[in-house]
């Protein structure tokens, strides 16, 4: 696990369309060589892909620590309970395969915001984001008074065939005096395509901006390096 960063690490992403995929060749976290990334940094005025819970909203805002770019403001209200909201959907999973996931979290009682950490459920297979099948569990790691690195790894479990995707949840904590606010930015996901099935799919809640239409032919990449025997 890294330590809290002094500043939000430099974004890197590629923004398409709601629903649509990233399959590409590359390293999520910045070294490791996985089969299937793709990353996201909010540049592009998206938000979630669902939420569940008492999530008041889920907002594209300017970073209240100062930064340069956008990054998602996460709002509980009513307080109480634990909301979700749904940062990234990964589809096409099969029993083994390794999905590593990060972003930056920021928001801890001593500046009076919110806290979040990084945690997962299942959903059926050949279902949709919302047709929950399962908690996945996630990281006991909560975000600090500064941009924080949170991490978690899942092994996928098919559950014989009822688990059809895994989806990352930035799950918010308000205590008394928080003002129901907390930040994400910069989620990045890495996949091991185990048994070289294929058909893994990275869903983000990008928007694209004029002109960007043309890049979802990228979507169509195939990212396969260093494919298992």
């Amino acid at each position: 696990m890294m330590p809290v960063r002094e500043s939000r690490k430099m974004k890197w992403m590629l923004g398409l369309a709601v629903g649509s995929v990233c399959a590409l060749a590359g390293a999520a976290d910045g070294g490791t060589a996985y089969d299937y990334s793709g990353a996201y940094g909010w540049e592009d005025g998206g938000t979630i892909l669902g939420s569940y819970g008492n999530l008041g909203y889920a907002e594209n805002v300017a970073d209240p620590m100062g930064g340069s770019g956008n990054v998602l403001e996460l709002h509980e209200d009513p307080l109480g309970g634990t909301p979700q909201a749904y940062v990234a959907w990964i589809t096409g999973l099969t029993d083994g395969d390794i999905v590593d996931v990060s972003f930056m979290g920021l928001g801890h009682n001593d500046l009076g915001m919110s806290s979040t950490r990084i945690w997962g459920h299942y959903t059926t297979a050949g279902g949709e984001i919302t047709d929950y099948d399962g908690s996945a569990s996630g990281n006991s790691t909560y975000s600090g008074s500064d941009w924080t690195y949170l991490a978690h790894s899942w092994t996928f479990d098919g559950d014989g065939g009822n688990h059809g995707g895994l989806v990352v949840e930035a799950r918010v904590y308000t205590t008394s005096g928080d003002d129901g606010s907390t930040y994400v930015d910069d989620i990045s996901v890495g996949v091991f395509d185990m048994d070289n099935s294929g058909g893994i799919v990275i869903h983000f809640a990008a928007v694209p901006a004029p002109g960007a239409l043309a890049l979802l032919g990228l979507a169509g990449l195939a990212g396969r390096r260093r494919r298992r025997g």
